[in-house]
């Protein structure tokens, strides 16, 4: 299992070196993409740390109930993090699109700037759910 950590971060550090040894050289004489070879350093990257998570999080578990004496308290634990996580990146994402487009908006009509913010604000409330949503479950353990 830790292996696949060792080599996750193996990957990583080569991927930093790399793109260090790209970024200050003065040509590339090499001929490579900086893109494609970020692609090929993330879809090595990515695949490593889902097996690695795979294999680990039955061992977290494991040790969040043991230590706290309740059988499902890991597992909840868990779960309350998925639900902050990913609603914060939710939340990000719709904040992102959201407000580009806002000030688009804006820039041709500023008598639309409350219209906007609503908007805006809807948009955070999805991260402010998740929040709700994950103290839920950590009150139920």
């Amino acid at each position: 299992m830790y292996i696949l950590l060792i080599l996750a971060v193996a990957v990583v550090v080569a991927t930093i070196t790399f793109g260090l040894i790209l970024r200050f050289k003065k040509e590339n004489k090499l001929g490579i993409n900086t893109k494609l070879a970020l692609k090929a350093n993330l879809f090595s990257f990515v695949p490593i740390m889902a097996a690695a998570l795979i294999f680990l999080i039955p061992d977290i578990a494991g040790a969040a109930s043991a230590s706290s004496g309740n059988g499902g308290s890991g597992l909840g634990f868990i779960a309350a993090a998925l639900s902050t996580g990913l609603a914060t990146i939710g939340a990000g994402y719709a904040v992102g699109s959201v407000a580009s487009s806002a000030l688009g908006a804006v820039s041709e009509d500023p008598g639309i700037l409350g219209k906007t913010l609503i908007f805006v604000g809807l948009a955070e409330g999805i991260a402010i759910y998740g929040l709700i949503i994950s103290i839920m479950i950590i009150g139920s353990l």
